[in-house]
Formats: structure tokens, sequence, C-alpha cells
């Protein structure tokens, strides 16, 4: 498998080398193009971590008692 400096592109929905879009449109790099391919996978189980880590999370926050 190839090694170096893969990205995801979000805009095209693409695995591409470092040669590729702007960096602003991309997730990146990694290792592998397999590792890239499966970088929207790796945002959500990180993203699922962070919502449900009590570290990063108030116990108020998702209560909604209207205006205060």
């Amino acid at each position: 498998m190839a090694e170096g400096e893969w990205y995801y592109c979000l805009d095209h929905h693409t695995v591409e080398p470092y040669q590729g879009c702007r960096s602003l449109s991309r997730l990146g790099p990694y290792a592998t193009p397999a590792d890239a391919a499966h970088a929207l996978e790796r945002v959500a189980d990180r993203n699922e971590e962070w919502e449900t880590d009590p570290r990063f999370n108030d116990p108020d926050e998702d209560e909604d008692d209207g205006p205060s």
C-alpha cells in the first residue's frame, strides 16, 4: 500500500495525494489511502466520543428550562 501524505477531499469525496485540492477542503494527512478513505467515519466516531465524554459536557447544557 502506498505511504505518504493522503487526504480526503470534502469537495469531491475522494482520496487524493498531497498535490490535490486546497487544504481548506480536505481532511488529513493520513499515512495511507485506506486511512484517508475512512476519514469521515473517523470524524463521526470522534464527534460521538466528544459528545458523550463528561469531561467536555456540562450536565446542565442539555436541559432546556426556557428563558432565565
